[in-house]
């Protein structure tokens, strides 16, 4: 733990004596806080000790005690450790003040602790289901929730192993489907929930229009079927003419309960996994989730496995940010002909994933205490060929042809503008946040893994518009190549594993929150651990998932073509997104 943390906890102490409590519980850290409490400790901590930045903010299921837990972890704009407040409510009727008013960024984290945990956040301002769909029955995250196809809480389930003895279990559902309907169903009275909430929601604006004619406003939905929005994503948008007067994003449409699955899986089960959320970055996927379980294990891995988990995490930012920027080319109009050139160096880079890890990208590399398997003779070579002759001259290239683009300039500029004060608020990371002149990087502001040893910038542009969006990805690209080149020359000779590889592991009660500086931003996994061979907790803090917390604010008064250029400069995953 940062000396800054530690102080800051003997400064919360003095400053709440009654509503703050240190969590002493076995293998937990920071503060209980009172429900009560919660807004002025959170203001407090934002305004006078500079925590400004709500990182995460998730639910936990303490059945045995009764209790649902919210989580959050704040952190400092300016870099430091985490500092974590513990929320305890009775399960039968769960509400926690929202945090919205003091941290905008809580907005999608709380609906989503609604959904999943049926936690009622007071004063949320939009308190709607987020994943599943309204009128969706029960709240799937809480552990005495079963679903249709229910076996037991824990893998491997003895079905399969030892006894191999495998059922399908719509065999033993009344309606033959994989699915759960609630106590006195009939699908002959079933009628649809209706989105009236949503649309509810839409502000509507009175004022005329430029020419002081009154025009009406229209609803438009953009998505989900929709190549413009990156997958099954919706953006419901009141229109005033074709400018943006209200925007709602609307996802869950590829909603599959990871976090459900992840708590079923066992701790390793859990690697490969992790792969499908942001499929483009499958490798730092790999590298979040295991951080946070070597934690709690207290493992450390050998040298050249830290090595060779950078390189790999940092070819995974240049294979994201060239993809990026393709599909955001895509978006302005130049169909296929930037991708196609940006994919070519993309292939490139997923050669040498197949080589090490045998999956282009669902990879599967990463392990408790190092990585699955050392680099195959010829790897580095091709690697240095990549990094030292190739990509800076295509990076150069791809710059030429649109850095100064005419086109591109008009439509990305002053497009989508997002302040460096509102990136912050709305909890944002990664690219949208240093595009906005916030130079907030974990490789700098909270190192993990060997960063600190390797000479790198912070990329930061300062007019949050969708050109700096872009232009900070070239920029990270650049400082990617500088890592990967001291890599290369300091990569040691030596083991790539602690201890023997296992099975099984047992991983030691307590929590942990492992992130990561990931192509899209922050990705956490927050782990909560029994002592078991399976999580009792298994939460991920998505960035593409808390990246469109602002997406309403950046599309306001701007035009319907515009909306779909600036979800291209967020860039999202759905994988990621829904989970």
């Amino acid at each position: 733990m940062s000396d800054s943390v530690v102080v800051e906890k003997s400064k919360l102490e003095e400053r709440f004596p009654e509503a703050v409590i240190p969590d002493t519980r076995k293998g937990y850290s920071g503060f209980m806080v009172n429900p009560e409490d919660l807004i002025e400790v959170a203001t407090a901590l934002r305004d006078e000790m500079g925590y400004d930045f709500l990182a995460s903010a998730t639910a936990v299921d303490y059945l045995p005690d009764g209790k649902l837990e919210m989580v959050y972890h704040l952190h400092q704009s300016t870099g430091g450790s985490p500092l974590v407040l513990h929320v305890q409510t009775p399960r039968e009727q769960p509400v926690i003040p929202s945090l919205v008013p003091v941290f905008p960024g809580a907005d999608f984290q709380e609906r989503e602790a609604w959904d999943l945990y049926g936690i009622k956040f007071s004063g949320h301002p939009d308190l709607r289901r987020i994943l599943m769909w309204e009128g969706f029955e029960g709240f799937p995250m809480r552990k005495d929730w079963r679903e249709g196809y229910f076996e037991e809480e824990g893998k491997p389930f003895k079905s399969r192993w030892p006894e191999g003895k495998i059922v399908r279990a719509e065999t033993a559902n009344p309606f033959g489907r994989n699915v759960d309907y609630p106590a006195g169903f009939n699908p002959e009275t079933f009628t649809p929930s209706v989105e009236t909430a949503l649309y509810a929601g839409l502000a509507n604006v009175e004022e005329p229009g430029d020419m002081g004619i009154h025009t009406e406003q229209v609803v438009v939905n953009l998505g989900p079927q929709h190549p413009s929005t990156h997958g099954v994503f919706r953006m419901v948008a009141k229109l005033d003419g074709e400018t943006i007067v209200d925007l709602k994003p609307v996802m869950g449409y590829l909603h599959r309960n990871h976090e459900k699955i992840g708590e079923r899986n066992t701790f390793l089960q859990n690697i490969p996994f992790t792969d499908r959320l942001d499929y483009f970055s499958s490798m730092s996927n790999n590298f979040g989730y295991v951080l946070a379980v070597e934690k709690l294990m207290g493992v450390k891995p050998p040298e050249r496995a830290e090595y060779i988990r950078v390189m790999m995490a940092e070819l995974t930012r240049i294979v994201n940010h060239v993809a990026a920027i393709g599909f955001l080319l895509n978006d302005l109009g130049a169909y296929f002909t930037p991708i196609l050139y940006a994919f070519e160096e993309r292939e490139l880079i997923l050669d040498i994933f197949e080589a090490v890890a045998g999956s282009r990208m669902m990879c599967n590399y990463y392990r408790f205490g190092g990585v699955a398997r050392d680099l195959p003779d010829g790897t580095l070579d091709k690697v240095r060929d990549l990094v030292f002759d190739r990509l800076e001259r295509k990076i150069d290239e791809l710059e030429l042809y649109i850095t100064n683009n005419e086109i591109v300039r008009s439509r990305a500029e002053g497009v989508g503008v997002l302040t460096a004060d509102q990136a912050i608020a709305y909890s944002t990371v990664g690219p949208v946040m240093r595009a906005s002149g916030v130079p907030y990087d974990l490789r700098r502001a909270d190192p993990y893994s060997i960063y600190d040893r390797f000479e790198f910038d912070v990329a930061v542009r300062y007019h949050g518009d969708v050109y700096d969006r872009y232009l900070i990805r070239i920029d990270e690209i650049r400082q990617s190549i500088r890592i990967l080149k001291q890599v290369l020359d300091q990569m040691p000779e030596g083991p790539i594993q602690e201890g023997k590889p296992q099975y099984q592991v047992r991983v030691p009660a307590g929590e942990s929150y492992g992130r990561v500086e990931g192509p899209k931003g922050e990705l956490g996994f927050y782990i909560v651990s029994n002592g078991k061979a399976n999580p009792w907790r298994y939460h991920v803090r998505a960035p593409s998932f808390i990246n469109l917390t602002p997406l309403t604010v950046m599309c306001r008064g701007q035009k319907v073509a515009d909306v779909v250029v600036i979800l291209g400069s967020i860039d999202i995953v759905l994988g990621e997104t829904d989970r």
